[in-house]
């Protein structure tokens, strides 16, 4: 097995600068990195990653931390699309990933920091962490370089990755409104979300613009599950039987209404519209289709890599970045 001291014979250079243009380091001539790389690939060099991540007292590996990761998870493609983004980013760095999950009795045993270092990743991505989470604080003011997947908090070595969840809200009041709807409800996520803090926000902002009130009686909790959608939109109906339209926080949950409600005799669209949020794989196939606003998982991912890496290899500054959203008119939603 090749050495670097081989590389170095061939290449025509001393030891040190093989070691100094295989680790990154800037101070090496181009053309010289060039020509030590086509030396290695030639010689099939293989580094031991071990070895050199005690000299560089970095392991060159991060972490995709995903709280709550359950079962449920696998009809919403949400966190894999996340994971895929991640790691066609990070595919084109010399950063490999680990995936490591944790839930309120994990938390309990181990910190946010022990599991990190457990593991001996140079910095990780976290999804999934409520408001009430006892890991957000250490997240937020320690020293392990992060980024947060739809937790718009930043912290001296934190970022985080969004879409525009006030404004995504915001367009659906505004298209329900438009279609001249003004009895409307909403099954929110729980009050423990941060996106479904700033769904409710922008959607009542929304209808209030256009004198529409949304009271507390017309906001049900589905916990972002299929289920639970379809429980709290059948309580809607049944508190406020004259609804028209109801806009739900995830379409999980909107794809349990739909359910719910057809079991009961409604028809989608012609008696009541329903609105859904993220555009999973499920929301064109369920029928009638859903209107949802679609947000780019693949993108949080993809730019979360970008991120963390970023602040890794280029000391970047913790920044947020804010991936795009679109509005999906389909077959679940119609005028009045």
């Amino acid at each position: 097995m090749a050495t670097i001291k081989d590389i170095a014979k061939k290449a025509g250079v001393s030891i040190t600068t093989v070691s100094r243009a295989l680790n990154g380091y800037s101070d090496v001539n181009e053309d010289t990195r060039k020509k030590i790389v086509e030396t290695a690939k030639l010689l099939n060099y293989s580094p031991n990653t071990i070895a050199r991540s005690l000299v560089m007292k970095k392991s060159k590996t991060i972490g995709l931390l995903v709280s709550g990761f359950i079962r449920e998870n696998a009809k919403d493609n949400f966190t894999i699309e996340v994971m895929t983004g991640v790691n066609d980013y990070a595919s084109q760095t010399a950063y490999d990933i680990v995936l490591f999950t944790t839930n309120s009795s994990k938390q309990r045993e181990k910190t946010y920091t022990q599991l990190c270092k457990e593991r001996k990743v140079d910095g990780v991505i976290i999804q999934g962490i409520r408001t009430d989470d006892p890991y957000l604080d250490e997240v937020i003011e320690g020293e392990i370089p992060c980024v947060l997947v739809d937790i718009p908090k930043i912290g001296k070595h934190a970022g985080y990755v969004s879409t525009d969840n006030y404004a995504g809200a915001w367009e659906v009041g505004e298209y329900l409104a438009g279609l001249g709807h003004t009895s409307i409800g909403m099954v929110n996520g729980h009050e423990f979300a941060f996106v479904s803090q700033e769904r409710l926000k922008g959607f009542k902002d929304s209808l209030i613009q256009k004198d529409i009130k949304l009271s507390d009686d017309r906001i049900s909790n589905g916990d972002f599950t299929e289920e639970s959608g379809g429980r709290a939109a059948l309580q809607l109906l049944e508190d406020n039987p004259s609804t028209t339209a109801i806009f739900c926080a995830s379409d999980l949950m909107a794809i349990g209404a739909m359910t719910a409600l057809k079991s009961r005799g409604y028809r989608i669209p012609e008696d009541i519209s329903i609105v859904g949020y993220d555009n999973i794989l499920l929301s064109r196939y369920v029928q009638p289709g859903l209107t949802t606003i679609s947000q780019d998982t693949y993108g949080l991912g993809y730019e979360a890599a970008k991120l963390l890496i970023d602040m890794l290899d280029h000391e970047g500054e913790p920044r947020k970045t804010i991936v795009l959203h679109e509005l999906m008119e389909r077959d679940s939603s119609a005028k009045v």
